[in-house]
């Protein structure tokens, strides 16, 4: 066991404004008891391995880890592995063993709806008696709600998969994002004028709606810029397998293998099939004016003016 923490408990698929209550509240009571902040979490969807029904997940783990870290300030995330020995667990000593005994649990900070142990036999009346019975703090968080709908992740990955990116924001409280290494393409992009840099969507992660959206990178330096990604097949260029491919604006470097973030700001239109590559390339210089007015319009809302 290392220092003494206030833990919030949760899947945190997403970090959207729900999950934010939670991490609010975890740095609000560690600044009061001079404890870490520090947020727990599993290493694959709970819901997944008791079900063996797949579930797209809204972020990679990176991805997860780091939004909590960069919204939030909450750089110590635990991650357990979600096995058998976890699927098994007493929610008793889930409690006492793991978060106590095991990371140092001296505050807890769990959701309203927040389930645990062997069955989900555990729920927030029994962590907080079980608290009270060891003597550390315990809070329970309400559900957050926008527009009278409850900020989830299932209704968040429902919104990306129509790719309403703008909507999910607002219920995220951020955009949605995919943090990857930039891979080798077929550099076609080059040839007419408009490289662009490829990522893949990591295994289990969701897929947004196939389309061109206007978007946000930020580079390796922390520099920030425009962009427009496609996400599909590039039926023009007779793509295979699914890809994000990104146009960078006013960009001009050497990208691959380096890692970047794209940031989904809104839907431009759907993904479609040119008659030429001269044709692909004036669509995408109109997207490119598009996409600029867009993060404009985003930046003076962050600031806002």
């Amino acid at each position: 066991m290392d220092e003494r923490k206030v833990i919030a408990l949760g899947f945190f698929d997403g970090v959207h404004r729900g999950h934010g209550a939670l991490f609010k509240k975890a740095v609000e009571r560690a600044a009061q008891l001079g404890c870490t902040p520090a947020a727990f979490t599993f290493d694959r969807a709970p819901k997944e391995a008791v079900s063996g029904i797949p579930l797209p997940l809204i972020n990679s783990l990176a991805d997860r880890k780091a939004l909590i870290d960069r919204l939030y300030g909450i750089g110590r995330v635990i991650v357990e592995p979600f096995d058998a020995q976890m699927m098994t667990m007493h929610w008793e000593a889930f409690i006492e063993t793991l978060l106590c005994g095991k990371h140092g649990a001296a505050h807890l900070v769990a959701g309203h709806d927040f389930r645990f142990g062997h069955k989900n036999e555990g729920n927030v009346e029994k962590l907080a008696e079980k608290c009270r019975r060891l003597s550390i703090g315990c809070d329970i968080v309400e559900a957050v709600t926008l527009d009278g709908v409850t900020c989830s992740s299932t209704h968040i990955r429902a919104l990306l998969q129509r790719g309403d990116v703008r909507t999910a924001a607002r219920f995220l409280g951020h955009p949605h994002c995919l943090t990857q290494t930039v891979a080798h393409g077929r550099r076609i992009g080059r040839t007419i004028g408009v490289p662009t840099v490829n990522l893949t969507i990591p295994e289990k992660v969701i897929t947004p709606a196939f389309g061109v959206y206007a978007a946000r990178v930020i580079l390796p330096d922390g520099a920030v810029r425009g962009g427009v990604t496609n996400v599909g097949v590039r039926p023009t260029v007779s793509g295979s397998g699914v890809t994000v491919e990104t146009f960078i604006l006013d960009f001009d470097g050497d990208l691959y293998g380096e890692e970047i973030r794209v940031e989904f700001l809104e839907y431009l239109r759907a993904e479609q099939k040119f008659s030429s590559l001269d044709d692909l390339r004036a669509q995408i210089a109109r997207d490119a004016e598009r996409a600029k007015e867009i993060i404009d319009e985003t930046e003076k809302d962050r600031c806002g003016n």
